[in-house]
C-alpha cells in the first residue's frame, strides 16, 4: 500500500511548532518508510530544538535499512544543520555504517554544532578496540569554545573510557593553558563521572595556573 506524504509535509510546514511536534509524533507512532524522505528533509531546516529531536525518534523509529542509506547522503552532502541532526540520528540508531561516515574533517569542523555530533556519534559508535585511536583523533579539540562545547567533548572522551586516558594525561603536559586543563577536567570525568564538569574545570585551571606561576626566588636568609 503506498502512503500519501502530503498530510506529513503540510503538518512539518505550519507555522506553530506544537503541530510539528505532533506532525512528527505521530510519524514515529505510526511508522512507514514512506515517511522518512519528508522526515529526513525536514531536519535540515527544522528550526525548532524540540521538533528535531522528535523528528530524530520518528527516523529512529522506521526501518533502518531504508533510514541510514539517507542519513549518510545528509552527512556526505547536506548542509550544517542537515549533517549535524543526521549523525545525532545515526548515534540514535546504533547502525555500524554510521561509525564509518565520521571523518576527521567531521570531527574538526569548523561548525560547532557539527563537531559536537561528530564527537557524540563517534564516541557512541566506535568499534571495540578503537577508541584510543578515536581519542587521538579528538585530543586537538581540548580547549575549544565554550563551556557547554567543552562538556560535549569531556562526555565523548567520558564515553571512550580508560582507553582515553594515557592520551589526555599526555595532552595535560602540552598545549594552551586552556587545553590543558580542558584535558586535566576530561580524565578526571573519566575517573568520576558523577563530578561536576564546572568544578572539575574551576581545579583543573588551578593546577595549570600554579604550574605556571614562576618559581619563587631563593631564599638568601636560607643560606646565610
Amino acid at each position: 500500500m503506498t502512503i500519501d506524504t502530503t498530510a506529513l509535509t503540510d503538518a512539518l510546514q505550519r507555522d506553530s511548532s506544537s503541530d510539528r511536534l505532533q506532525a512528527a509524533l505521530t510519524a514515529g507512532t505510526r511508522p512507514h518508510t514512506e515517511y522518512l524522505d519528508v522526515l529526513v528533509a525536514r531536519c535540515a531546516i527544522e528550526p525548532d530544538f524540540f521538533v528535531r529531536d522528535m523528528l530524530t525518534w520518528a527516523i529512529v523509529r522506521q526501518d533502518a535499512s531504508v533510514s541510514v542509506p539517507l542519513l549518510l547522503r545528509e552527512v556526505a552532502e547536506g548542509g550544517d544543520q542537515a549533517r549535524s541532526q543526521a549523525l545525532h540520528t545515526l548515534s540514535k540508531i546504533g547502525d555500524v555504517r554510521g561509525w564509518h561516515a565520521i571523518t576527521p574533517e567531521l570531527l574538526r569542523s569548523p561548525v560547532d554544532e557539527v563537531a559536537r555530533s561528530a564527537w557524540r556519534a563517534a564516541a557512541i559508535l566506535v568499534p571495540e578496540g578503537g577508541e584510543a585511536a578515536l581519542a587521538e583523533l579528538l585530543v586537538d579539540q581540548l580547549g575549544r569554545g565554550d563551556a557547554s562545547l567543552r562538556l560535549s567533548l569531556s562526555r565523548a572522551f567520558a564515553a571512550l573510557g580508560d582507553a582515553a586516558l594515557p592520551v589526555l594525561e599526555r595532552a595535560a603536559k602540552q598545549g594552551t593553558m586552556d587545553a590543558r586543563a580542558h584535558a586535566i577536567a576530561s580524565a578526571r570525568l573519566i575517573i568520576d563521572p558523577d563530578a561536576t564538569f564546572d568544578d572539575l574545570i574551576s581545579e583543573a585551571v588551578r593546577t595549570v595556573s600554579l604550574q605556571e606561576a614562576p618559581a619563587p626566588p631563593p631564599d638568601d636568609d636560607a643560606h646565610r
